[in-house]
């Protein structure tokens, strides 16, 4: 291979894998839309419910963060934020409810 080859595969490769890497990021926000999330909660502030920033930093530092709020997105609930339930979202996958709750636990962004 020449040393042109020997560079443009690695650096194919590399975006490749930033692309990749975006991808669910839009992805999962199209998710939040898609599920009617975004109706109450915004990225970083509060509309009816928490924004997805201060629930992050609720969640911080807990080992099973994403399973606790994945759960909590799946039941609902009311008292955590304040005296407005949060509506069951039980029709979500178990994958869906993962994507989201790591989406939000990493920054919604």
């Amino acid at each position: 291979m020449s040393l042109l080859t020997h560079r443009l595969i690695p650096a194919a490769f590399a975006a490749f894998t930033l692309g990749m890497a975006a991808a669910p990021a839009s992805a999962n926000l199209a998710l939040a839309q898609k599920h009617a999330c975004t109706a109450c909660h915004g990225v970083d502030r509060k509309i009816v419910g928490p924004s997805y920033a201060d629930v992050a930093k609720k969640y911080a530092g807990q080992a099973d963060a994403a399973k606790t709020l994945a759960a909590s997105i799946k039941a609902g609930g009311a008292g955590k934020w304040g005296p407005v339930p949060m509506p069951p979202q039980a029709q979500l996958s178990d994958a869906d409810l993962a994507s989201l709750a790591t989406w939000i636990l990493g920054g919604a962004k």
